[in-house]
């Protein structure tokens, strides 16, 4: 054969093995975000101050409800604190200084550590939709969600490259009993996925399930000194602290497993209708429940949660990606800094009906305002619709993709020398173009985010593919995702002995569907 033709047959050699590249299923997850950007911080020194000063103040005086816990009421009686029947009332100072013992971060470990994550400092770990009893996609509507839902959006969180956690309850499966559904929801995320998942919080027993659980999939010795749970602690705003909650609390840090302790605030409603009132309250609220997380073990990880929506008064629901909402998640950003705690905020909040236009633009200012308040835990970060009453599939697939430019976003500005491409300036010159220069041939590839679901095709190779919108480009994105996943390796004896669990659990009690 003449060199002619070896030349032929090598270049055609190279592209069909850049076809098969390019086809291949491609399994890839991005390391947790490490900010190389600043925090927005809009409180002055003197606002902090009045801020944290008036919620000592609420504490002190007001206090707060510990309701059907009378082993909280003695812990909190034997650390100081005022108590009178259910109202604990905390004298200044005491709390910030029990808080002092919880850690500025953590790592939670992924039975995969390559998938471990580390929370606080710099850090951005982005999880997935959480608590929803709705599912929609493009076939089937609104529905109930179900098990096989569930299952679902963690093989699609999976396979998702930005996303850092599989997250907890993605969405209810409200065909499963209450009292048993947490163990399928676990079990899911121990062999479906093998990034880092939350454990139950709806009754303590089920957190207990959670770590039992976890000590099968990763040993007992490795739980007992590792955290490889991160679970959502709500407060019931205003200032109230229930026995589930606190019970469900009380286990995890028990067993040194992360908790987010977090006020559930939707402004006009459960705090006041002013930013600094209702950062007051937040701050109040987490200085007692991560005091009393404390109280429980000294040194139990804990984050600082703020969830806040304002209202709308003619309706009376929830609204999303307004500026009250930006203003409260960034200055408690800065509060949680000071007190020295992981924080967690934001995610891809909107009040929308379907993945509209409201819910692009609503989505897209809670995403940013989590990146720019300094958040280190992004619950909900994908998935979200109407108020966080339904997980959308399309919408999973489309807030996913985005999440890659907060990690862009978070990269800030190269300034090296291959960043500064001052050769690729001499190259081109006057007049020139960069297309073909050695500094874009060596970089490109690396140099720009490229989605994976929009569209950015010449009009008349749009309008030949369907015209299709962006709904219909992520209906096909969820399609592939869950056609081209593939189960990660488990060793076969875990398994089974966590289907063992889950089955001997299940036989053990009736079912409860309430």
């Amino acid at each position: 054969m003449n060199e002619v033709a070896e030349g032929r047959r090598a270049r055609g050699g190279g592209g069909a093995a850049r076809r098969a590249e390019r086809t291949a299923v491609h399994i890839e997850c991005a390391k947790f975000i490490e900010r190389n950007i600043p925090n927005l911080e809009i409180l002055n020194e003197e606002a902090l101050q009045i801020i944290e000063a008036n919620a000592e103040t609420v504490l002190q005086e007001i206090g707060v409800n510990f309701v059907e816990n009378p082993a909280a009421l003695e812990r909190w009686k034997a650390a100081g604190a005022d108590v009178d029947g259910e109202r604990v009332r905390i004298p200044k100072g005491l709390a910030r200084e029990l808080c002092k013992t919880a850690p500025s971060s953590y790592v939670q470990h992924a039975r995969n550590s390559e998938r471990n994550v580390t929370v606080g400092g710099n850090g951005l770990v982005l999880a997935p939709v959480y608590g929803p009893p709705f599912v929609r996609d493009a076939d089937g509507g609104r529905r109930y969600a179900t098990l096989d839902d569930f299952q679902k959006f963690v093989k699609l969180g999976y396979m998702s490259k930005w996303l850092h956690h599989s997250g907890g309850t993605v969405c209810e499966p409200t065909d499963i009993p209450v009292n048993k559904r947490h163990l399928d929801m676990l079990l899911a995320h121990m062999t479906l996925s093998d990034k880092p998942y939350m454990g139950s919080v709806t009754e303590p027993s089920r957190a207990a399930d959670s770590v039992e659980m976890s000590k099968i999939l990763f040993g007992a010795d490795f739980v007992d000194q590792n955290t490889v749970m991160t679970s959502l602690i709500n407060i019931n705003s205003p200032m109230t602290f229930d026995g589930i909650m606190m019970g469900a609390l009380e286990v995890y840090a028990a067993a040194n497993q992360a908790a987010i302790i977090s006020p559930f605030i939707v402004g006009g409603a459960m705090a006041p209708v002013t930013v600094a009132g209702t950062l007051t309250q937040v701050l109040a609220e987490v200085l007692a429940g991560v005091a009393y997380s404390q109280l429980v073990r000294k040194g139990a990880p804990v984050i600082m949660g703020a969830f806040v929506t304002s209202i709308d008064m003619n309706s009376g629901a929830p609204t999303f990606g307004t500026p009250e909402a930006a203003h409260i998640t960034y200055g408690a950003g800065q509060l949680a800094r000071r007190l020295g705690l992981p924080y967690r905020s934001a995610g891809s909040f909107c009040g929308s009906k379907l993945p509209d236009a409201q819910a692009a633009y609503e989505t897209s200012n809670s995403l940013n305002m989590g990146l720019l308040s300094g958040v280190n835990f992004m619950l909900h970060a994908c998935g979200w619709l109407e108020g966080g009453l339904v997980s959308s599939f399309e919408k999973f697939v489309m807030d996913a993709d985005q999440l890659g430019i907060l990690h862009h976003l978070a990269r800030g500005i190269d300034m090296s020398e291959t960043g500064q491409a001052m050769d690729a300036i001499r190259e081109v010159g006057p007049g020139g173009h960069y297309l073909g220069c050695a500094h874009t041939q060596a970089n490109f590839k690396q140099a720009f985010w490229r989605t994976q679901l929009l569209d950015y095709k010449p009009y008349e190779t749009w309008e030949e593919e369907g015209a299709r919108d962006t709904v219909a480009l992520a209906r096909v994105r969820v399609a592939k995702l869950l056609s081209d996943y593939r189960k990660p390796e488990i060793d076969p004896a875990i398994e089974e002995a966590l289907n063992d669990y889950v089955a001997r659990k299940k036989a053990s009690m009736p079912d409860a569907f309430m």
